[in-house]
C-alpha cells in the first residue's frame, strides 16, 4: 500500500499521525487552582509587606517566613499558568516547597508557639486562612500528577 503525502511531503494518513498531547494545567479546574494561588500570592505578599514594614523587629523569623511563603505562592501561580515541561517542574518544586513549609511551620507553631510570636501564612497549618494553605498544596500535587507532560 502506497503512503499518502500531501504537497508539503508530510504524512496525511490519519492512522500514521500521532495526536499531540496538549499541556492542560491551566484549563478547567486548573484555572480555579491558579486563581486560588493568585489570591494567596497577593494576600501573603500584602501581609508580609505590612509585617516587615511595621513589626519586623518584634518577630523577624515569622515575617521572613511570610515573605518566603509569598514568593512560593507567586512562583506557583506563574508556573501553573505556563505550559511546558520546565514550568511543570517549577510548579512541582513550588507546590512541594509549600507543602513542606506549611507542615514544618505548622508543627513548630503548634508545639513551640514562642518561636512564632506573630502568625505567618503557614502558622498552625494555615488556621488563619481556614486551613487552605494546608489543603492547597495537596490539591496542587494531585492536579500536577494528573496533568504531567509527556
Amino acid at each position: 500500500m502506497k503512503e499518502e503525502r500531501n504537497v508539503t511531503g508530510t504524512d496525511t494518513n490519519p492512522a500514521n499521525r500521532q495526536p499531540k498531547q496538549k499541556d492542560t494545567r491551566n484549563t478547567g479546574p486548573g484555572r480555579l487552582l491558579i486563581a486560588v494561588y493568585a489570591v494567596f500570592a497577593l494576600s501573603a505578599t500584602a501581609r508580609a509587606g505590612y509585617q516587615i514594614a511595621t513589626k519586623f523587629a518584634e518577630a523577624p523569623l515569622a515575617h521572613i517566613l511570610s515573605a518566603f511563603a509569598a514568593v512560593v505562592y507567586i512562583v506557583a501561580t506563574v508556573s501553573l499558568a505556563k505550559p511546558g515541561r520546565t514550568w511543570f517542574k517549577v510548579s512541582l518544586a513550588a507546590v512541594l516547597t509549600e507543602l513542606v513549609g506549611v507542615l514544618v511551620v505548622g508543627a513548630i507553631s503548634l508545639f513551640d508557639p514562642v518561636a512564632f510570636p506573630h502568625d505567618t501564612v503557614w502558622s498552625l497549618f494555615g488556621r488563619g486562612y481556614g486551613f487552605v494553605p494546608l489543603v492547597l498544596p495537596i490539591l496542587g500535587l494531585l492536579w500536577l500528577n494528573k496533568r504531567q507532560p509527556s
